[in-house]
């Protein structure tokens, strides 16, 4: 894929065009929107958008580079936190915040990219912070015991399904089931739960080459 540097004015255009579109493709309807919808969305053929990214998974790591980072700096900044609990909580907040905000997000996040050495750094950064965060609010005595990283995938599969709904409605859905969740997670008179799945972040989306 050429540099954007590199490129004419007119490519340049049509590569922020291509991206803009892909963007609120995937905001609104997922990674799976045909490539031809993202291609007529941003006005070029589809042999323009190949000409630019020559597949999907190119196309979705150039979209989603700056969201994973922004998701790696939020692990940063709760694990910066003085205070445990306040660290893990905004995390979370945050985190679904931004799933509410693009649909594709999470699905961007939880998909593996073998080839895409910058992109799978981010991710799995991301995902070794959160276990330290996790770490940090139980060692405090504020986060249960018994919470399981697979509660994150939980809670964000939860999360996804309030974010399809109407964007105001999904909003306040949203804040409102992970404000219950968080006072569910509190070490304070917790009472004992079942085991959690076997589930990690990955085994939502898996592979994009499954896709």
């Amino acid at each position: 894929m050429e540099p954007a540097q590199d490129l004419r004015a007119d490519a340049r255009h049509n590569r922020v065009r291509i991206l803009e579109a892909a963007r609120e493709a995937f905001a609104t309807r997922g990674l799976d929107v045909p490539m031809a919808a993202i291609a007529r969305r941003a006005g070029v053929g589809v042999a323009t958008l190949y000409r630019r990214f020559p597949s999907r998974e190119s196309l979705i790591i150039e979209v989603f580079g700056d969201e994973l980072a922004t998701c790696a700096s939020v692990v940063d900044e709760a694990l910066a936190d003085p205070d445990p609990w306040r660290g893990f909580c905004s995390a979370i907040e945050t985190v679904c915040a931004m799933q509410v905000a693009d649909r594709g997000f999470t699905e961007a996040f939880l998909t593996a990219f073998p080839g895409a050495i910058d992109y799978e750094r981010a991710r799995v950064r991301a995902e070794q912070g959160f276990a330290k965060v996790v770490r940090r609010a139980k060692a405090a005595g504020q986060l249960r015991a018994d919470f399981d990283l697979a509660d994150l995938t939980l809670l964000l599969k939860a999360n996804c399904g309030v974010a399809t709904g109407p964007s105001e409605v999904a909003a306040a859905g949203s804040r409102r089931l992970v404000a219950y969740l968080l006072q569910s997670f509190r070490a304070q008179h917790a009472d004992p739960l079942p085991p959690a799945p076997p589930l990690t972040l990955d085994s939502l989306y898996g592979p994009a080459a499954a896709r």
